[in-house]
């Protein structure tokens, strides 16, 4: 069992289940949202470990909800990553600049997906931790 906890955002059935099955065969514990509104009354009980975001929701869209989620001091540590079938020119650097901390295209390849994961999870650890240890430079 890995410990980790992942929230996925998708407003596709399939997609969703698709994510959710491959991360819980791999140890994940899995919350599932199909929208913005979903997603934050899951927040309100929960604190995942990492949040896969699909950007084209209805109503609110992935960015929007990834900027309110940083700009929130309860999730702004939370890695977000962006998962999504916009694979245009530009679209990866448009959710990085929304604080995705990483852009997954779909459809996944759900041999590697778990591993992608883990991997931002750790990059997210190691840049918290460097954090933490930064000297304070205030007066």
């Amino acid at each position: 069992m890995l410990g980790v906890q992942a929230l996925i955002v998708d407003d596709n059935p399939i997609n969703l289940k698709l994510a959710s099955d491959v991360l819980a065969a791999d140890g994940f514990s899995v919350l599932q949202a199909q929208d913005a509104e979903q997603a934050l009354r899951v927040l309100e009980d929960a604190m995942p470990d990492i949040i896969l975001m699909d950007i084209a929701l209805p109503g609110m869209d992935g960015l929007t909800l990834t900027r309110k989620l940083k700009a929130d001091p309860r999730f702004a540590r939370i890695p977000i990553i962006a998962i999504t079938a916009f694979a245009m020119k530009g679209d990866d650097r448009k959710a990085l600049d929304a604080g995705c901390e990483g852009y997954i295209t779909k459809p996944i390849n759900t041999r590697v997906f778990a591993g992608q994961l883990l991997e931002y999870l750790r990059r997210a650890r190691d840049r918290a931790d460097r954090d933490s240890e930064a000297p304070d430079d205030r007066p």
